[in-house]
């Protein structure tokens, strides 16, 4: 299968990369707005050998002729801290990339497509977990900075359905979790791997919060399976075999890894998309492709931490001269 993934400097579509050459014989074009990131990084991980399945191209360089069983969509924004930077531009950015796939299937109506939805699509009612009824809800006459990122996906999500003889299937993405990924990036997880990484406190907010982390592997396999499928246009939400709740999290963690951490009311984060209880979703209408998760969010969070450590220790061991200086708090919401 040839597949062209827009976006291939986002961490999700890294990891997608390196499963899919561990696992298929699947050939990759792999387009972004600075191809050189993407080559170099691709030499650093060990894939620059793969040339023939693997080319880089600007998008400048999306070829109406060329012939793409598939088109996986990961332009968007990786990080809190981005997406409030974005602001009000987050449309113009989904909408112009997300044209650019509506236009080649429109030439090509037997390629399909994955977008990378997000749950925050379904607005900002979270204080149940979403399932198969829940409504989107957005402030229509009061509407905030924190909104714009999800009615982009709400947007895109309506275009893709009003095109229902396309094989478009959008992916919302909940919470996602990678040892690849930015551990400087303001999510709680990653606050977290922080403070165990350095030693030091990590202080955060008492709400006890409901969180759904899919790892590379399950990400993957739903890919996969959606790949595999016959032909559809729809929506999944993504989710593992259980969620977790945040003290749950902090407790495993500090019996696992020795976190230390404490609440306190003072804690402050980015919050870009609005305070979010149980986000996360009970609609496992992936398993109609066949997905059965292999993890659950704990598990996927031991074993990506776990790998980090594991570097972490490595590097040190490597510059024993190197220091991190003085203890740092870190916050989570």
């Amino acid at each position: 299968m040839h597949i062209a993934i827009f976006g291939a400097t986002s961490q999700i579509a890294k990891d997608l990369v390196q499963s899919f050459a561990a696992h298929s014989a699947h050939q990759l074009s792999l387009f972004a707005r600075n191809p050189q990131v993407v080559t170099q990084w691709l030499q650093q991980s060990g894939l620059a050998g793969l040339e023939v399945r693997h080319q880089v191209y600007d998008f400048s360089q999306v070829p109406t002729d060329a012939h793409f069983d598939a088109i996986l969509n990961f332009v968007g924004v990786g990080n809190p801290a981005q997406a409030q930077a974005m602001g009000a531009s987050i449309f113009e950015v989904t909408l112009q990339y997300d044209a650019m796939a509506l236009q080649y299937l429109q030439k090509h109506p037997t390629c399909r497509y994955i977008f990378l939805s997000s749950g925050a699509a379904y607005g900002s009612d979270f204080d149940a977990p979403v399932d198969a009824h829940t409504r989107a809800t957005f402030a229509l006459n009061q509407l905030q900075a924190q909104d714009w990122y999800g009615v982009a996906k709400l947007h895109a999500e309506c275009r893709h359905r009003a095109l229902a003889h396309l094989p478009i299937v959008d992916i919302r993405v909940f919470n996602y979790f990678s040892h690849t990924q930015d551990m400087s990036a303001r999510f709680l997880i990653t606050d977290i791997f922080r403070a165990i990484a350095s030693n030091s406190e990590l202080r955060t907010s008492p709400l006890n919060i409901v969180r759904d982390y899919l790892g590379p592997d399950d990400f993957y396999q739903l890919v996969q399976c959606i790949l595999d499928a016959p032909a559809t246009n729809t929506v999944v939400d993504c989710y593992t075999q259980a969620p977790v709740e945040k003290t749950r999290l902090l407790s495993a963690l500090q019996e696992r890894y020795g976190l230390q951490y404490s609440f306190t009311d003072s804690a402050t984060g980015v919050n870009a998309t609005g305070y979010k209880k149980n986000y996360f979703s009970t609609n496992h209408c992936a398993q109609q492709f066949g997905y059965r998760p292999c993890k659950s969010s704990l598990d996927s969070i031991f074993h990506e931490f776990d790998i980090s450590l594991r570097k972490n220790a490595h590097a040190s061991d490597s510059n024993p001269a190197r220091s991190d200086g003085s203890p740092e708090h870190f916050s989570g919401s």
